[in-house]
């Protein structure tokens, strides 16, 4: 067991692992130079104007998701869906989903101004309410967004709460404006639609001093509401396409690849698909190295539907333009500008995955590509990382995951319990197993020989994103 160094209310339990240790070798080689928040920021409120609401307000929230509209048809060089929906008809459009199920969402629009930021909420039914952030600058925020980051994903830092200051700081800028509103209107889920600089943010890593975020709420970043599909259809009997590789020519390896595909598919299910609730996996089909070919997906994708489609490899969002960006296959990649290429089934495919992501941070157009997956790839929703968190990191998230999945209502619910059971650290290696609310796997040599350890910090679990549609 761990010697515990913090109280129970942040849950985080130390010691030293061979993984942190790698990690850190890692870091020392990688060092990110970003400033840290106590060397430029404030941690002053700065002035908040009144909560604002009136009938104009319906028609300039359509005018501000046009232009974030334009945005990625510049990046992505296409047109997309017309923005129709103005304030007013996305609050119908909630209460429409709120009646339908037993979900209440809310969205939340966090636009980075030069001089303020820029916070709209929408919840079902509702008047949008708009609250700037005057003397927030966006160059102060971005810089507090990459310090947060940083603070993250520093391995030497993988057994402190040292982020918690500017997770907190955070949180008093984007969150606490709407605080009120949030727990009056009962809400459970936030769509939150952020600007430059702000959407590769670990949104759920923010923390009010109790809680994180993502422990109070379901969330999603949606590159605009107007982009995503917002009918309601929550994910029953899935059938999934896993495909993956462990090795690679010119990529490290990731030798918990096998473990994390065979974890969520038993192939042999396909032929009853009503016996699923009784397995541990899920029906589909399994594709691993050498079969793991742009081609055979392609096969694949038009001989059967796939609800969900599982890729466990080297992913990249690179700057500049989407063909920069790519997904790595075993004989070739697939850059982001041919996504749109691929027929991801029809209907689309409710949930594409990619479990060992690699986001820039700090690019603009970094950011589109990111927020905009979905989009691209025309799929209902996708689940991606911000950041490498390693082999046995991801192969923890991704199997209690699909364990969650099967009974929670929404991909965006199914995502924030798997984050809570890592966080209270009920995800856990011990024994070379690991242990989740779905019981134990067995580690290979290869990765049990990284002792016991859990998964709490925020490094191990903010970075996995779902982006676009909630449910």
């Amino acid at each position: 067991m761990f010697p515990k160094l913090f109280t129970s209310k942040n849950r985080h339990k130390a010691g030293i692992t061979i993984l942190g240790f790698i990690l850190s070798l890692v870091f020392v080689i990688n060092l990110n130079t970003g400033k840290t928040l106590s060397q430029d920021i404030t941690l002053s409120p700065p002035e908040q104007s009144e909560i604002a609401s009136n009938p104009n307000l319906s028609e300039k929230v359509m005018k501000m998701e046009q232009r974030l509209e334009k945005e990625f048809e510049v990046y992505f060089d296409r047109n997309l869906a017309e923005v129709a929906q103005a304030g007013d008809d996305i609050a119908q459009t909630l209460l429409e989903i709120s009646q339908e199920s037993n979900i209440k969402p809310a969205v939340f629009w966090a636009i980075p101004e030069s001089e303020y930021l820029h916070l709209v909420f929408i919840s079902p039914g509702k008047q949008p309410l708009v609250q700037d952030i005057k003397s927030l600058k966006r160059e102060t925020l971005i810089e507090a967004v990459k310090a947060f980051h940083n603070e993250i994903t520093n391995p030497r830092n993988l057994y402190t709460d040292s982020y918690l200051s500017q997770a907190q700081q955070l949180y008093n800028w984007m969150i606490k404006p709407f605080e009120a509103n949030l727990k009056k209107e009962g809400i459970d889920t936030i769509l939150f639609c952020l600007g430059k600089g702000l959407r590769t943010l670990p949104i759920a890593a923010l923390h009010d001093g109790q809680q994180f975020l993502v422990e109070k709420y379901s969330l999603s970043i949606i590159p605009a509401f107007n982009l995503i599909d917002s009918n309601y259809t929550p994910i029953q009997k899935a059938i999934i396409l896993a495909m993956g590789a462990s090795e690679f020519p010119n990529n490290n390896p990731l030798p918990a690849v096998p473990i994390e595909l065979s974890s969520i598919v038993d192939a042999n299910l396909m032929e009853n698909i009503s016996t699923q609730s009784l397995s541990r996996g899920w029906p589909g089909q399994l594709f691993l190295n050498q079969d793991f070919t742009l081609d055979n997906l392609k096969t694949q994708l038009a001989s059967k539907t796939f609800s969900i489609i599982h890729l466990a490899t080297h992913a990249e969002f690179l700057p500049g333009k989407p063909e920069n960006s790519y997904i790595q296959f075993w004989d070739t990649q697939l850059h982001l500008d041919e996504m749109k290429e691929i027929s991801w089934n029809n209907p689309s495919a409710e949930l594409l995955v990619l479990s060992a992501c690699q986001t820039a941070v700090g690019d603009e157009d970094v950011e589109l590509g990111f927020a905009g997956l979905a989009l691209q790839a025309g799929v209902q929703s996708a689940l991606a990382s911000l950041w490498y968190v390693s082999d046995i990191g991801t192969l923890a998230l991704m199997s209690e995951f699909y364990q969650q999945l099967k009974t929670a209502p929404s991909k965006a619910e199914t995502i924030q319990k798997t984050q809570i059971q890592m966080i209270q650290g009920n995800v856990r290696l011990a024994k070379n197993k690991l242990r989740f609310s779905g019981g134990e796997i067995p580690l290979s040599k290869d990765l049990s020989v990284l002792g016991e350890t859990d998964f709490s910090h925020p490094f191990y679990w903010s970075g996995f994103t779902l982006i676009s549609s909630p449910w």
